[in-house]
């Protein structure tokens, strides 16, 4: 357990879905978490599991898949290299007209055994982003995210917030 938290819940899965508001649309929904502000409650994440729906299959067109969850709010699917995204996940078709393959890439659904943990939360919300292109109908995403529930000192919990925040 990271220094400075105390577990205060045992593991738990929060199961989630966004679908594209029209197809070839950036979306992005929101889940609570429900932690406590006042209890300095923040929510360690040890793994997500992110599952895009496949892109159509148009014959001579590309079509994809891309997906997100973040801790703070995104204009954008958000990548890895994003210092407040989890996990990402992207599914594509390309296609010649002849022939087509398709593609998957995913962050790791479970992290090595050497990681405590993945990411801390600190404010209330994560958010999950998809978008599609080259697709005829609307796509969409859902996976679960898994950890638990701990109680932050208050120079970790006022630090977690902070850098939550500024890097938004």
């Amino acid at each position: 357990m990271p220094q400075g938290l105390k577990q205060s819940s045992s593991v738990v899965s929060i199961g989630f879905s966004v679908n594209e508001s029209a197809a070839n649309t950036f979306t992005q929904g929101s889940v609570d978490l429900n932690l406590s502000p006042l209890d300095r409650e923040v929510f360690v994440v040890l793994a997500v599991n992110l599952d895009p729906e496949s892109p159509d299959m148009i014959d001579g067109a590309n079509s994809f898949t891309n997906a997100s969850l973040t801790t703070t709010s995104q204009t954008a699917v958000a990548t890895l290299a994003d210092a407040n995204c989890l996990s990402v996940a992207n599914e594509r078709i390309r296609s010649t007209g002849a022939m087509a393959v398709g593609f998957s890439t995913q962050a790791l659904e479970t992290p090595p055994a050497t990681l405590e943990y993945i990411g801390i939360i600190a404010t209330n919300d994560f958010f999950v982003q998809v978008i599609g292109a080259g697709n005829t109908g609307s796509k969409g995403v859902s996976g679960k995210m898994y950890g638990y529930r701990a109680i932050a000192s208050a120079d970790i919990y006022a630090a977690l917030v902070q850098s939550e925040v500024l890097s938004a």
